[in-house]
């Protein structure tokens, strides 16, 4: 039997966020040049985290009793079916386009178990003290994905038209099936350790009495709620400070700009780079809570200026800025969730934060698209506030909460 691996359970990340990235930033857009409402698209950037939000805790649970290996293989062939989902949508017009948008986003939320199992995962082939700088590859895995995702999207728009980013992104993750279905071993014996399990609710309530978790799901709510703004609105921001045109013929989305593909790129190649070298440095050197404070700051500032910028070098650097704070939120916040969490419970801590990711991804899109509409600053002075207000809650409280499991 194989061994298990950080680099396979990374390149099984990666290749799925490779079909994330590309779809990600389109959604948006596409809906805006079909005349959807703000709470309209908002919906629509929700409708992927609702699913995963009653889903990631049920996989969660499900990997700690059947092992890692079977719910990332249907996880992995389930997006592949999600994105094909996409393509066809992205080439329609009017409500039949809007509704196949809306059936490939739930869907792909369904399965959408890879991250909260790949944590679990890491979790189980690393020991406690270095699982903050290995988690640091899932967000590695984040970052590419926003390299390589958006980049292969706007050359599929430039060469293959609008529906081409969907067929790429289901070829990716059909790829990323049968890459783990025969390099991916299993890496958790169910039989090893009883597994405790318990409903839903129970285990919810369970996992937030924990000394510390609560605490951090809770500053993971409000940071993945913040950056919710920035996925949401960026391309529909961008695309009106500096007069990027999206077209229409016969209600099919036919002209695209897809510089705003390579601004999530490049924001995607700095998260990486920062996650790939000087994130292990920054925990060893400020330790995990004064670095999710840190990176919250950044947030904040790097939101509350980006409405007002009007020239392209100021902007490279605002989500530079965006780019490191919220590359050096998510590793830390996870590590410690691992170390505060039993061995037989890690898939279900895990599940419990990425539901509340999953939340705030519900809530922070409808609210961002929404108050758009109203006035694009809006959202973005408001998601400021919110992220400075978690950094402060965890530079005040974090210090304190770092205890081992019993």
């Amino acid at each position: 039997m194989k061994k298990p691996s950080l680099l396979v359970i990374f390149l099984t990340v990666f290749l799925d966020l490779i079909g994330f990235g590309i779809v990600l930033p389109l959604l948006p857009i596409f809906a805006k040049t079909l005349e959807a409402s703000g709470l309209v698209i908002g919906l629509l950037m929700a409708s992927f985290s609702a699913m995963q939000f009653i889903f990631a805790p049920v996989w969660g649970r499900l990997s700690d009793r059947i092992g890692r290996r079977p719910v990332l293989l249907v996880s992995t062939a389930g997006s592949a079916i999600s994105y094909a989902i996409f393509a066809i949508g992205s080439g329609q017009s009017g409500q039949a386009a809007l509704v196949l948008l809306f059936v490939s986003r739930a869907f792909a939320g369904i399965c959408g178990a890879n991250i909260t199992v790949a944590q679990a995962y890491i979790a189980d082939i690393t020991p406690p003290e270095e699982r903050s700088k290995k988690m640091g590859l899932v967000g590695m895995a984040f970052g590419l994905g926003f390299i390589f995702g958006p980049a292969l999207g706007g050359l599929g728009l430039k060469f293959g038209g609008v529906t081409a980013p969907g067929w790429i992104a289901a070829a990716m993750c059909a790829a990323n099936f049968l890459f783990a279905l025969f390099r991916l071993p299993e890496s958790w014996q169910p039989g090893a350790n009883a597994v405790a399990q318990r409903p839903r609710w129970e285990q919810v309530k369970h996992t937030l009495q924990r000394p510390g978790i609560g605490l951090l799901v809770l500053v993971f709510f409000l940071a993945t709620f913040s950056f919710a703004c920035f996925e949401t609105t960026l391309g529909l921001l961008v695309s009106l400070n500096f007069g990027m045109k999206f077209e229409t013929i016969k209600g099919v989305v036919h002209t695209f700009d897809d510089k705003v593909m390579y601004l999530y790129a490049f924001c995607g190649l700095v998260g990486a780079l920062v996650q790939g070298g000087p994130l292990g440095r920054a925990v060893k050197k400020f330790g995990e809570p004064t670095l999710i404070a840190l990176s919250l700051g950044l947030v904040a500032v790097s939101l509350a200026i980006l409405p007002f910028i009007k020239t392209w070098p100021l902007l490279i650097g605002a989500l530079a800025m965006l780019a490191i704070g919220s590359s050096l939120t998510r590793p830390p916040v996870f590590g410690m969730l691992s170390q505060l969490s039993p061995a037989d419970e890690q898939g279900a801590t895990l599940g419990v934060a990425q539901s509340a990711g999953s939340l705030a991804r519900i809530f922070g899109p409808i609210f961002a698209a929404t108050l758009f509409d109203g006035h694009p600053s809006w959202p973005y002075l408001a998601c400021a506030g919110v992220s400075l207000g978690a950094g402060l809650l965890a530079w005040a409280r974090l210090n304190h909460a770092v205890t081992k499991p019993q």
